[in-house]
């Protein structure tokens, strides 16, 4: 039903202990998801907190022009490539390249030709590839436009570890950037409380109610309880709705724009490898591996 390693991904996942975290897998009949469910409803686990495990290398990049901004990703096995001059040479022209076009997919992306080359990008890619016997990978990007009234903010964090792209509406660069440096590091999951999916609310509500239940409290007093968590949820993963890092009185970043004369359109976030998975070869074995090979 479940392996030792669905039992240790449970435990790198959650933080629980070994025998909950088997229990969890046990009570879920082996669905990883349902078993971090468990886990959180029963007071164990704090996952919604906890990002994916992210161990793919490679960077994150954003750039503007005029009304037109690009965010984008391209992965590398291991970090020591990411830093390589050439993969940073192909990440420069990328967003020359891409800034101000009209592709929604990777697919037409790579058709592009990249700038100052008479190569396509997925061509560049593979040749890079191959050059440097590593995997580079152009994973995903996002073209966003503004109206002559919006600013952009990008902030960039850890050498492009993390890289941030905001649209604010009737506010300064600088307020922009502010948010962009919130997001980097606050990692909210959407722009606030009204983009939450109601899939995820409606989950999220039944953890806590179950969350409440088990520490014994009162039936006819959990609805009202969930009034408050669900406001402390929205304070965790919506952008908005979030204490702003920079506040000296505990304001939102809502209302720090708003003060600011502006209103937050959109936000792309982007963080190296998330969601991917990760690479166990340590970088002695991979030395050792390619001098062989």
């Amino acid at each position: 039903m479940f392996s030792a390693q669905d039992v240790k991904s449970l435990r790198e996942k959650t933080g629980a202990g070994m025998m909950d975290c088997k229990k969890a897998l046990q009570e879920s009949n082996g669905n990883m998801d349902d078993a971090i469910t468990w886990l959180r409803e029963k007071g164990i686990s704090k996952a919604a907190k906890k990002a994916e495990r992210i161990a793919a290398e490679g960077t994150t990049e954003a750039a503007s022009l005029n009304n037109s901004a690009v965010i984008f990703e391209v992965n590398s096995e291991t970090d020591f490539v990411a830093k390589n001059e050439e993969f940073k040479n192909l990440i420069n022209k990328l967003s020359k390249t891409l800034v101000d076009k009209d592709v929604k997919t990777i697919e037409e992306a790579n058709k592009l030709t990249l700038e100052g080359s008479s190569e396509t990008i997925e061509e560049a890619i593979i040749n890079l590839t191959a050059k440097i016997g590593e995997k580079i990978s152009f994973r995903r990007f996002e073209i966003v436009k503004k109206t002559d009234s919006q600013v952009f903010g990008i902030y960039s964090h850890m050498g492009g570890k993390i890289t941030v792209l905001v649209v604010l509406e009737g506010a300064t660069e600088d307020v922009a950037r502010d948010v962009a440096m919130h997001a980097a590091a606050m990692r909210p999951l959407y722009l606030n409380s009204e983009s939450v999916p109601n899939d995820v609310l409606e989950k999220e509500q039944k953890i806590m109610k179950e969350q409440l239940l088990n520490e014994g409290k009162p039936e006819d007093r959990v609805e009202q309880i969930l009034v408050g968590k669900t406001k402390k949820f929205y304070e965790e993963v919506c952008l908005e709705n979030q204490i702003y890092i920079k506040a000296e009185n505990k304001e939102s970043v809502g209302k720090y724009v708003s003060d600011n004369g502006g209103k937050i359109v959109k936000m792309v976030r982007y963080e190296v490898g998330e969601g991917m998975e990760k690479r166990n070869e340590n970088f002695a074995e991979e030395v050792k591996n390619q001098i062989n090979g």
